[in-house]
């Protein structure tokens, strides 16, 4: 009977040691997994709080006064939008995408000073920051033409800023980049002033081509006349026949091919003896 009480007497003290330590936030349980991709920080409640040192990867011991708080190393993405002006004054939303981790030696004092969210709290205001400084120096068709320096610029302040609270910038990059809508209707604008004045200069061009040939046809048509006015100089009635035959070559060739002509040659019924050319109505004679 004795045992019994004594074995209640360890259980009840037990069981109020555990609940002590519940009480306290002591867990019992001596041992904990740091998975890949991962480090630990220790928070010591007995010993100064948070101690200065990483724990790696794999399964470790601890006391139970210890509590590991679990910290992702990783490259985490993340999107900064912002709307501000340019150095024209001209509105523009910019979406910027950031790709970050922290410094693994530095661990314990991001945990510290920025806490397990440290990514949110330094890019939600740092960002911002650094977009809106960087733009206010382009105007705003320098920000299209100049993507790749704006990005480098923003890249540049936003690794040395980041640097101070101990964060890593594997890559910043420009994702989106709109403008208010008075900029884009005065682009629209100067695009048809462009393709107008485009227009315009290929008229003027075809115009002065158009006038060109002009001068080079009626230059070709005066050498023509001055050479045939030689020709009939030199050679006078010869050249008159030479043309009248070829006009008479020309216009047997038209006569043969209607079928409404009909040839007769000489030596035939017809007195005179020369040839005639009779126009025939084929219609009229099938009628008849």
């Amino acid at each position: 009977m004795e045992a019994v009480l004594r074995a209640t007497r360890y259980l009840g003290a037990a069981a109020i040691t555990l609940g002590a330590f519940e009480a306290a936030g002591i867990s019992l349980n001596p041992i904990y997994d740091v998975d890949a991709g991962t480090r630990a920080v220790i928070f010591d409640k007995f010993q100064g709080g948070t101690q200065d040192k990483c724990i790696g990867e794999g399964t470790h011991f601890r006391w139970p006064w210890q509590e590991p708080r679990i910290m992702d190393i990783r490259t985490r993405p993340r999107t900064i939008h912002t709307s501000t002006g340019t150095k024209d004054l001209q509105t523009v939303n910019v979406s910027l995408r950031v790709l970050s981790r922290p410094d693994v030696a530095k661990l314990p004092h991001i945990l510290k000073s920025l806490g397990p969210n440290y990514d949110e709290t330094v890019f939600e205001n740092l960002g911002n920051e650094v977009l809106k400084a960087v733009v206010a120096q382009y105007n705003a068709d320098e920000l299209l033409s100049k993507r790749a320096s704006v990005s480098m610029s923003i890249r540049t302040k936003l690794v040395e800023k980041a640097a101070k609270f101990n964060l890593i910038l594997d890559d910043v990059a420009i994702t989106h980049l709109t403008f208010g809508r008075e900029f884009a209707r005065a682009i629209e604008n100067k695009q048809v002033a462009q393709q107008e004045a485009e227009t315009q200069l290929y008229l003027v061009a075809k115009a002065e081509q158009e006038r060109k040939a002009a001068v080079i046809r009626a230059e070709g048509e005066s050498e023509a006349a001055h050479l045939m006015n030689q020709a009939f100089v030199k050679f006078g009635a010869g050249l008159i026949e030479v043309r009248r035959i070829d006009t008479a070559k020309e216009v047997a060739q038209i006569l043969a091919k209607s079928r409404n002509i009909v040839y007769l040659p000489s030596g035939s019924n017809s007195g005179n003896g020369s040839n005639m050319l009779l126009g025939v109505n084929t219609n009229s004679a099938n009628e008849h």
